[in-house]
């Protein structure tokens, strides 16, 4: 474990104040609008924790940094938390950049709860400065690929753009798909136009278009494409990294977005806190939260009861992580060591596959949930 800085190496604007620091995407090319629900599910927590006292007396305070879907921009913001004293570090969306965050956390001895962020490789090497609350990329993505096999989908295409994280998650439909018999088929969408996808589509045998690829474009484009063209009207669309969830998404496409399944880190039933939360979230978003919202809020309840339990010493609350046992709005969260998985890992948050309800756009129906 590397050595933490001392508290001489910290420039703390207040001393009263036990500072947390929070990375989320609030500006393009990051997904803004899960940004401002995990922000909003952090800050919620965060007032409630001081209207019950704090962290054993001092307030909790959010030090919050946009990274914009930026590696380079969290790294750097990951410095300068890291010197102004936070005790721990928490959020962040997208894959690639929570990589980039959890690496830093882990060079300069930094406590980093990932709130949202899957890739399953989130640092090189093991490390006891970093864990994590979403499902792992690989758990998620073969809960997808098994609602594909379940829905009798056994020649799947996917329209891909290229990163770490859409290569992982083809790795893992592709691997999970072949090993029941079927086949997935991948077309750059860089390369080709939305019209040109249709055309091949049309003489390919795949019942199912997976898109991997950035909202809102090119995924705009090829949805409308596909739901324009009478030779696709049997394809299923699907979007395992959840860009239907998206209210943009929704008033970009309307009727076209419906029908489009999608990985959702949400219970069948809300348990008692998620019903309450979920009630307080809508208020403050003015929308229906997204799970993101919901994954926001636990990261601060943990982090808070580590520190109440624990202490701001920040070696002390990486070696605590283990030892956690928190009641959060999906379920008893603990973290354990998973393989595969560099970080602790709370195993599992629930999974299941949803889509937006043609008949009733605002309404999400689940197809699948993870046994």
């Amino acid at each position: 474990m590397n050595t933490p800085l001392s508290p001489s190496d910290a420039e703390q604007a207040d001393t009263s104040a036990v500072r947390v620091g929070v990375l989320v995407p609030l500006s393009r090319p990051g997904w803004v609008e899960s940004g401002r629900h995990l922000l909003a599910g952090l800050e919620l927590a965060a007032e409630e924790v001081n209207d019950a006292g704090g962290i054993g007396g001092r307030p909790l305070e959010l030090v919050v940094r946009d990274t914009a879907a930026d590696p380079r921009r969290a790294a750097a913001a990951v410095e300068e938390l890291a010197r102004l004293g936070v005790a721990a570090l928490a959020g962040e969306y997208h894959s690639v950049v929570a990589r980039a965050a959890a690496a830093g956390a882990d060079a300069l001895g930094v406590p980093y709860l990932c709130s949202s962020a899957v890739l399953d490789a989130l640092t090189e090497q093991p490390t006891d400065w970093v864990a994590r609350l979403s499902p792992a990329q690989s758990h998620g993505w073969r809960t997808y690929a098994d609602f594909l096999l379940g829905a009798g989908h056994r020649r799947v295409a996917v329209a891909s753009e290229p990163s770490v994280y859409w290569a992982s998650g083809f790795g893992i439909l592709r691997d999970h798909l072949a090993s029941h018999g079927a086949t997935l088929t991948e077309f750059d969408a860089r390369t080709i136009a939305p019209a040109a996808l249709c055309d091949e589509l049309a003489g390919d045998p795949a019942t199912a278009l997976l898109l991997l690829l950035g909202f809102p474009e090119p995924a705009v484009s090829i949805v409308r494409a596909v739901r324009d063209d009478p030779r696709l009207a049997g394809l299923l669309l699907g979007a395992p990294a959840g860009q239907p969830e998206l209210t943009e998404w929704a008033a970009l496409l309307g009727e076209d977005g419906t029908g489009v399944p999608f990985l959702c880190y949400l219970p069948e039933r809300p348990t008692p806190l998620g019903a309450r939360v979920g009630t307080a979230l809508r208020e403050r978003l003015a929308q229906a939260p997204s799970f993101v919202a919901f994954e926001g809020y636990d990261t601060v309840v943990v982090l808070a009861e580590m520190l109440r339990a624990h202490g701001t010493d920040r070696g002390r609350t990486a070696a605590s992580w283990p030892h956690v046992a928190v009641d959060g709005t999906r379920g008893r969260i603990r973290f354990s060591r998973s393989p595969g998985i560099s970080v602790w890992q709370w195993t599992w948050a629930p999974v299941q596959v949803v889509d937006r309800d043609p008949a009733q756009p605002d309404r999400f129906r689940i197809l699948h949930t993870a046994g």
